[in-house]
């Protein structure tokens, strides 16, 4: 472990040589260039700054970003990679750069050259405020979104585990210890129990029923169709006590369940042989 960490650092430590001696090749090109477009002595110096200083700052971006904004910050790495490029292999071509001896904002020979060359070198400043700018925003952003989501839900955690521990289930009571019951007691519920079904049946058997509708036919119980000679003598038996004035037809009828025909054949009979004192034969 202790290998890794120092070969890391190791690793680190030269690529810091590195880039600064390129930095220091770089700047001396700038400056020179920075010369020639009209900056002061201090602007000429700090120019290389702006440049380079700002392809170090879209590097750092891109091992932060990620998605959208880690391939813009690519873009601009590339675009102030290519730039500075340019302008060195531009201070290489034109040896007056180095000495100073070149006309002020000529940077080429060729008109469209040197003004595509002169707007390259003035907008590089501009464009390092305006990416610099934009890059560091979204690099705080990056960092500060993560650390909300944790906020977030460390807060949820929390108002989840206290809303848990709000409904928890409430200790149990005291169990409560009962008098055992006497044997009375324990006779009297079992008797009422048992008397119970039957003041239900009762209470229910004396409860008036609805109408139900006429009975069909079918689920009736069928009736014995009784002789005349029978339904006389069950008439004599019903009436043998009645004076003769009560022997009505409707009387009759209701004594012995007959029809209201049978009932007036049978009130005739009966009245004949109450006067007669005799035997009469029934017609059915």
């Amino acid at each position: 472990m202790n290998l890794k960490r120092k070969g890391r650092a190791a690793l680190v430590l030269a690529l810091v040589g590195v880039v600064g001696m390129a930095f220091r090749v770089s700047w001396n090109a700038l400056r020179d260039v920075a010369t020639t477009i009209g900056a002061d002595a201090t602007a000429a110096t700090l120019y290389p700054f702006v440049v380079d200083g700002l392809m170090a700052l879209a590097l750092i971006a891109t091992l932060v970003l990620t998605d959208r904004d880690r391939k813009f910050a690519l873009r601009v790495l590339a675009t102030y990679t290519v730039a500075s490029l340019l302008l060195n292999y531009v201070h290489g071509l034109v040896p007056e750069l180095h000495g100073g001896s070149v006309d002020w904002g000529r940077l080429a020979d060729w008109d469209p050259a040197n003004w595509a060359l002169v707007l390259l070198a003035t907008s590089l400043p501009v464009g390092s405020i305006y990416f610099g700018s934009d890059l560091v925003a979204k690099v705080l952003h990056h960092q500060s979104t993560p650390h909300a989501n944790a906020e977030e839900s460390t807060e949820a955690v929390r108002n989840r585990s206290m809303a848990d521990l709000e409904e928890s289930t409430p200790p149990a009571p005291a169990p409560v210890e009962l008098p055992a019951p006497t044997p009375s007691a324990v006779v009297e519920p079992v008797a009422a129990i048992e008397s119970a079904p039957v003041a239900v049946a009762a209470a229910e058997s004396t409860r008036p029923r609805g109408a139900t509708g006429r009975v069909p036919e079918v689920a009736r119980t069928p009736r014995p169709v009784r002789t005349a000679d029978e339904l006389l003598i069950e008439a004599r038996k019903a009436t043998e006590s009645w004076p003769v004035e009560d022997l009505t037809a409707e009387g009759i009828r209701r004594a012995v369940r007959t029809s209201p025909a049978k009932a007036r054949v049978l009130r005739e009979t009966l009245r004949a042989e109450r006067t007669d004192g005799g035997d009469v034969e029934v017609v059915a």
